[in-house]
């Protein structure tokens, strides 16, 4: 990893800590965040030549913050909000702290954050959108695809979002816990998204994007240990861990992507497969069936086979007919065809398929061409194949996977 990817790496880690620290100092969601972009990009430009200082996150609060107040200053009503400010905190709170001298010591305010993005005065859509972008740090354009929707239609739900947050009123606690059931089901499914996005990154050069699945995985774990009795907690930590066991063996040396049935178990991460199927079995066994656990539960079965021919393909088309009728989705559907074709015969997974021409979620996105010429070549259609996998090499911007379906219908040409 070059010295550039490792700043990168580091200003991403720290990004959404800062933010909180800012929201819990000062409040106004939109004003701390534009404060903390600028201490990057002081960041991104300084630390390159200077070195990094020896407190990261202190240096940026500190700069964030003398953003924060030069545009307080600048503002009309300054004076009321210090006095507002004066009679709720310590006289001395609200001034940035010295670099190294930061009160509130490594406290990290990441999943406050979380649950802030994920009030209840924002739609659904509204949380997942601005979770994503402030506490996973992905670009408007990352959000976007994450959603299946152009840019253009994203970035003003974002700003829209941090708009009612301020609207709201909202502090910068973590809710109570009845109100924090209410908001779980938006920050299971944003840290979901958030770790498919490292796990395959929607574009650019790289097929995966670690810090964004470690970050992925550290805050579900944080949900975890708050909610241990939660199934679908713990059913999505256990998917993550049992997707992401199988990362290293996902690329070869050059980066192109390996698919599954090719890949050398043998480079699986043992620990973490017996970490997450011991966390989904508990789960299933001791609390209600969800989304996350029976995806788990799949992902436990792709991973305990020790050849590619062993897979439970009919346990597995089973465990994904469940899931499509308890919380059907495009994705899930693409998933139950394959299925469908390894234990029905490819004909019948092609007719699955055929139910979600029609979804504009998903119609012209590239995995569902690349599922069907899959399905196509698996049934001797080659020649349907080959186009197919052409198509979905033009409608993906993730370079390994547009190299690596560029290949297979190569190879049907051969």
């Amino acid at each position: 990893m070059s010295a550039s990817e490792r700043l990168g790496d580091l200003l991403r880690e720290l990004a959404p800590q800062v933010l909180g620290v800012l929201l819990r100092r000062h409040g106004g969601f939109e004003e701390c965040e534009d404060a903390v972009q600028e201490a990057l990009l002081a960041a991104a430009t300084q630390w390159p030549g200077e070195g990094v200082p020896e407190n990261p996150r202190s240096w940026l609060v500190t700069v964030a913050s003398r953003r924060l107040v030069d545009q307080v200053r600048s503002e009309q009503a300054r004076r009321r909000r210090e006095i507002t400010a004066a009679a709720r905190e310590a006289p001395d709170a609200g001034l940035a702290p010295a670099p190294g001298d930061e009160s509130g010591g490594d406290q990290d305010d990441t999943l406050t954050l979380l649950f802030l993005c994920c009030h209840p005065a924002l739609t659904p859509a509204s949380q997942v959108a601005l979770t994503l972008r402030a506490v996973g740090g992905l670009t408007t354009a990352e959000v976007a695809r994450a959603f299946l929707v152009p840019e253009a239609t994203m970035a003003p739900r974002i700003s829209r979002a941090k708009q009612r947050i301020k609207a709201a009123g909202a502090s910068f606690e973590l809710p109570a816990a009845h109100e924090r059931v209410t908001r779980l089901d938006a920050v299971l499914h944003v840290l979901y998204l958030i770790f498919n996005e490292g796990y395959t990154a929607s574009s650019g050069p790289d097929l995966h994007r670690g810090e964004l699945t470690t970050e992925a995985i550290r805050l579900t774990r944080m949900l975890h240990r708050s909610l241990p009795d939660d199934g679908e907690v713990t059913g999505l930590l256990a998917l993550m861990l049992l997707t992401d066991a199988r990362r290293a063996a996902r690329a070869d040396p050059d980066g192109a992507l390996v698919p599954l049935a090719e890949q050398d178990r043998g480079r699986w991460d043992a620990a973490m497969i017996e970490e997450g199927t011991a966390l989904v079995t508990d789960a299933m066994s001791a609390s209600p069936l969800g989304p996350y656990q029976l995806q788990a539960a799949i992902a436990a079965l792709h991973v305990q086979a020790p050849r590619a021919e062993d897979t439970d393909w009919e346990q597995i088309r089973i465990l994904y007919g469940i899931l499509t009728r308890i919380a059907p989705n495009p994705m899930a559907t693409l998933n139950h065809a394959v299925a469908v074709a390894m234990t029905r015969g490819p004909q019948a997974g092609l007719e699955l398929l055929e139910s979600l021409d029609g979804d504009p979620r998903i119609a012209r996105h590239h995995r569902l061409y690349a599922v069907r010429a899959h399905l196509q070549e698996l049934a001797g259609e080659y020649a349907a194949a080959r186009a197919n996998y052409r198509l979905a090499a033009r409608r993906t911007t993730s370079l390994p996977e547009q190299r690596y379906l560029r290949d297979r219908a190569g190879k049907l040409d051969r």
